[in-house]
């Protein structure tokens, strides 16, 4: 059962509101603003989010780090050299500041979530002028505030990890497609995994906070929404009037949003009915994100991932039988403490039975405070890039056979921009999720277009328009 969240409150709110306005009518303070993020869809999100926030503040946004009088770096910690191109790139920045000493440096996000490392960034990097964590992200305005007037450092790392601020000012990366985070948080504690302990506990979105934003999205012209959380499946888990996420499918299905596509989705919570709704669905797009991490039984039990192989394969059946076509991709971690050849074997083998459209593959990466990092067997790193070069491979022969399969059919194309190669040809993504290109032109960015799969290449499809 996830724990009951806790909701800014009004008084936190007009607190924010007022600092927003104390930094507007102040005359030296920041004009403009850049936002680097680092790793998941989350993250961009929160990047938008605290886009919306400086643009309230009277900023715009400078398109290079450069320009900027605020550089906000939103980071990531789920692997360690995500942390690493982090700092890397803050300590780039230690020159520039010698050169404009007015510019603000932040880094906010997972990683200074972690345990005392915003006290270890800001002892490390000195020319860091603000830390903050995801818990207390909508506090941006008052902590710049405090910044702005005091002319110190400020950090702040909150605990309170089931708070949920709603209402937060949102700039948009895309007007055709919009990120909804649904719920925060994980309980499930993989045993290789920080992000329990740097977004806390599960707690989820109001059904009706929710259904109010995606309505207003479907107004401003979004045609394709992404639903958003650490595990989706588990939305609503113990909540009091029933609201879980195959209703909440049901629902924005019914409500007419031109696409809805989630993520991510933890295996052991798919369910019958979710399956039945994504079958029976109008708008759902026809790809489903499982992440399985490995195809080994006894590194699964290692993992804390609480299925099989046999219960994986037995769910993508289900998937298949319910979803002719469906797209699957997933996750896949090499080198796990201790994991055998033969082990490693099974991972290879199971890409090659599923048949995956893509996949995310990762070497295992320690990090301080999980159970993995604790055990013995670790993988020299010789051996690690060995096997991680293998995986790659298998996962390309699968999308290569997944491609070659699409030609032929036909399938619905969201035009998301103009193709860097050739300014005759668009690009976007089909209901699958398979980047495709076709002929066309500026004008058709943001509608969804008919055609049918002509031919293939390695990461995308080519298509020829069809009448509607």
């Amino acid at each position: 059962m996830q724990h009951k969240p806790v909701y800014v409150t009004e008084a936190e709110r007009l607190e924010q509101e007022h600092a927003i306005q104390q930094i507007l009518n102040m005359d030296v303070r920041p004009r403009s603003f850049h936002i680097v993020t680092y790793g998941c869809q989350m993250n961009a999100h929160d990047s938008e989010k605290l886009a919306g926030m400086l643009l309230e503040m009277g900023m715009t946004e400078a398109d290079d780090r450069r320009n900027a009088d605020l550089v906000l770096f939103n980071t990531c910690c789920v692997r360690d050299n995500a942390e690493r191109r982090a700092l890397g790139n803050v300590t780039w920045l230690k020159e520039l500041k010698k050169e404009k000493p007015d510019l603000i440096i932040g880094v906010c996000g997972c990683m200074v979530q972690q345990p005392q490392m915003a006290q270890k960034i800001l002892r490390q990097y000195r020319f860091i002028d603000l830390a903050f964590g995801t818990h207390n992200l909508y506090q941006l305005p008052s902590l710049l505030l405090n910044l702005l007037r005091r002319k110190t450092r400020v950090v702040s790392v909150s605990d309170e990890d089931t708070l949920i601020a709603e209402g937060l000012p949102v700039k948009r990366l895309n007007a055709h497609h919009a990120y909804i985070t649904i719920m925060y948080g994980c309980d499930n504690y993989c045993s290789y995994c920080i992000v329990p302990y740097v977004r806390g506990h599960e707690r989820s979105r109001r059904m009706s906070d929710i259904l109010r934003e995606a309505e207003d999205l479907v107004k401003n012209g979004v045609q394709e929404i992404m639903l958003l959380g650490q595990n989706v499946n588990s939305y609503g888990n113990g909540s009091e009037n029933g609201e879980t996420f195959p209703r909440l499918l049901r629902e924005l299905d019914r409500m007419g949003v031109p696409r809805i596509r989630f993520m991510t989705s933890h295996p052991k919570d798919l369910s019958d009915e979710l399956i039945e709704v994504m079958a029976a669905g109008s708008h759902i797009c026809n790809h489903l994100h499982l992440p399985v991490q490995s195809g080994n039984d006894e590194i699964l039990r290692l993992m804390n991932r609480r299925y099989t192989r046999e219960d994986y394969l037995l769910k993508v059946q289900m998937l298949r039988d319910a979803v002719p076509g469906i797209g699957l991709t997933t996750d896949l971690i090499v080198s796990f403490p201790g994991e055998t050849e033969a082990q490693f074997e099974d991972t290879c083998s199971l890409v090659r039975e599923v048949g995956y459209d893509a996949a995310f593959t990762f070497i295992y990466s320690p990090r301080e405070g999980t159970q993995a990092a604790r055990m013995p067997g670790r993988i020299p790193e010789e051996e690690s890039t060995r096997r991680i070069e293998k995986l790659i491979g298998e996962v390309e022969a699968s999308t290569a056979r997944v491609h070659e399969s699409m030609i032929g059919k036909r399938e619905l194309v969201l035009v998301e921009g103009l193709s860097k190669r050739d300014p005759n040809k668009v690009s976007g993504k089909g209901t699958r999720g398979i980047t495709v290109t076709l002929d066309g032109t500026a004008a058709d960015i943001g509608t969804i277009v008919p055609v049918t799969i002509t031919s293939a290449a390695v990461n995308t499809l080519r298509g020829q328009r069809q009448e509607r």
